[in-house]
């Protein structure tokens, strides 16, 4: 049992939360006042002189990638299963397909995207494409007909690499009407031979082959064994877009954030300098690849430091853990659920977990409960971090020498240290600055950044005015410069006209010893206009229902926070990247009497 959590601090001027900004009002931003104390960046003190000193980032991760071929050709670059793919083989596997791309007429500046879970075609893919100079644009593989299209269309993609398995079902459909004259298919199963029924599930049939479809379509694996010539080099720089990353649509239409090759090779050598692992090291990929956390903390750090990327497809508890015992990772990023799950899992013990010197989270918030119970059962220490997918992943993260403090007003565990270059404000609804410590929304200006939203010259005003990013969270910094990410200003609960966050309500219930999970939304009330309804997974074994679990939270929360609703569920739905869903819980909550 944890003591109760004392009352949160205070919004801004404890006026109503930060509206959201409009590109009709939005102030001219600027950069913080010399007498700000967000220029002093008190962060910067607590960082590791290798930190504090000027970061040397390649122009694109092509260029690390190249760089790490002419050094280590026979170091392993990729392992899937009990696959190799070593730095002289990716390099000639990915020359081929870059060549196999620029006969189909893609070149400088056109969209590829790329559909795929954690495999080496992924790898290889995105190589090409860059490559041939086009941008890459990561989609979400569990996307269905409708959601694939979308991103299809507002790309412009002319290219698709995609599983066949997903070709034959949903993107064959999503493709159609669209931009994309050139497909290339991977079969999961292809560079590996243990063909695990847990990850590929049966053997498919083989689909009935249809009339022959507008586009022409191509073998991947098949196509980078050809031998084909690479391109000529595009001369890509820092400044050309690498990636059309699109936002995970938790809360709307997913956008499309122009995301440069300099900001991933700033925040993937920042990896490098933050974690020092030696050169060669194996990243395993726990974050899904197509996400920007997975682009960047995982692939982009393993380039850049020369190592060894560990892929084992997608998201599945036992088969990670088998992974980990086989290839002896020394790092890994995931959500907050991975490692929940992986927590959870019966068979995990110590011995998993042994080779690790680097653990982090990101892409979704972490109760300081589960740092802690990771910390006893397994002896790891789960490093938080923040980032979007419009700051190419990282904004601060929590430097290895330090632990990450825990807020003792409101209980919420700190997401870390901003880097050296990076600008962290806080500010309220009109967009001035507010005191350290109080609420408003976080704006983030650095050389990470993205462009701007893909087509979209309005957005981009409103969310980049002046090349600040307005993130859209809502979170506060203390005296020394640690961040603390409060909530979304659009999740906030409006109950009897008090402000109640979901995150500290969530943060209360994973601190019961039964919830595995736990969301919280604000649904209607005729009395209150909204009132608090939690919804929650339980741990393995456990048991809870849903009065003691309110009781719970009411013995250790005001009494206007405390969800007079909960919701047991077998899981909690999420997005592919682990963000639980609270938009489609929010749904539920409202269609419900």
């Amino acid at each position: 049992m944890t003591a109760p959590h004392p009352a949160p601090r205070a919004a801004a001027a404890a006026a109503p939360a930060p509206t959201a900004p409009s590109s009709a009002a939005a102030p001219a931003p600027t950069a913080p006042s010399p007498a700000s104390a967000y220029a002093a960046r008190p962060w910067v003190r607590l960082l590791s002189p290798a930190q504090r000193a000027p970061l040397d980032a390649p122009p694109t991760l092509l260029h690390a990638f190249r760089t790490a071929a002419r050094r280590a050709p026979g170091r392993t670059a990729l392992a899937y299963f009990d696959g190799r793919v070593d730095y002289a083989a990716a390099d000639a596997l990915s020359d081929s397909l870059a060549g196999h791309l620029a006969a189909r007429g893609i070149g400088r500046g056109d969209r590829v995207a790329v559909a795929l879970q954690n495999t080496p075609h992924f790898v290889l893919a995105v190589l090409a494409a860059w490559k041939a100079g086009a941008v890459v644009v990561p989609v979400n593989p569990m996307y269905k007909e409708a959601e694939a299209r979308h991103v299809l269309r507002d790309s412009g993609a002319a290219a698709l690499v995609c599983a066949d398995r997903a070709w034959a079902a949903e993107l064959r459909a999503a493709a159609a009407g669209t931009a994309v004259t050139t497909v290339l298919t991977a079969r999961d199963r292809d560079f590996q031979s243990r063909d695990d029924a847990r990850v590929f599930g049966p053997h498919p049939d083989a689909p009935d082959a249809p009339p022959a479809p507008a586009p022409a379509v191509a073998d991947l694996a098949r196509t980078a064994r050809r031998g084909l010539p690479a391109p000529p080099d595009p001369g890509l720089t820092a400044a050309d877009p690498a990636l059309i990353s699109y936002t995970s649509g938790t809360s709307g239409t997913p956008k499309g954030a122009v995301n440069p090759h300099g900001a991933l090779t700033h925040n993937a050598r920042r990896q490098v300098v933050g974690h020092p692992l030696p050169e060669g090291a194996a990243y395993f990929a726990l974050a899904p690849l197509f996400h920007i956390t997975g682009m960047v903390c995982e692939l982009g750090a393993s380039l850049v430091n020369a190592g060894t990327l560990v892929l084992a497809h997608r998201f599945h508890p036992a088969v990670v853990l088998d992974a980990f015992l086989e290839h002896r990772p020394a790092y890994t990023i995931g959500p907050a659920t991975a490692f929940t799950a992986l927590a959870a899992h019966p068979a995990a013990t110590r011995d998993h977990f042994a080779s690790f010197r680097v653990v982090s989270s990101g892409g979704a918030p972490v109760p300081p409960a589960l740092v802690e119970r990771l910390r006893a059962r397994f002896g790891i220490r789960l490093r938080n971090g923040y980032g979007l997918t419009e700051s190419t992943a990282a904004v601060a993260s929590v430097p290895v020498h330090l632990d990450a403090p825990v807020d003792p007003a409101s209980g919420t565990l700190s997401v870390g240290l901003p880097g050296a270059d990076t600008a962290v404000r806080i500010l309220d609804g009109s967009g001035a600055e507010v005191p350290v410590g109080e609420i408003g929304e976080i704006a983030v200006r650095g050389p990470q950044l993205a462009h701007g939203y893909w087509g979209r010259p309005e957005e981009t005003a409103e969310a980049f005015p002046g090349g600040e990013l307005r993130t859209g969270d809502v979170g506060f910094t203390d005296a020394d410069g640690w961040l603390y990410v409060v909530d979304r200003k659009k999740d906030m609960i409006n109950a009897s006209g008090f402000k109640v966050w979901p995150r500290e309500v969530e943060d209360v219930l994973h601190t019961h010893p039964a919830v595995r999970e736990a969301a919280v939304v604000g649904v209607p009330d005729a009395y209150r206009g909204e009132t608090v309804k939690a919804y929650v997974s339980l741990l393995p074994g456990a048991a809870a229902d849903p009065a003691e679990l309110s009781a719970y939270c009411r013995a250790r929360m005001a009494a206007y926070k405390y969800p007079r609703d909960v919701e047991v569920l077998p899981v909690l739905p999420k997005t592919t990247s682990g963000k639980i869903l609270r938009r489609e819980l929010r749904d539920r909550g409202r269609k419900q009497p």
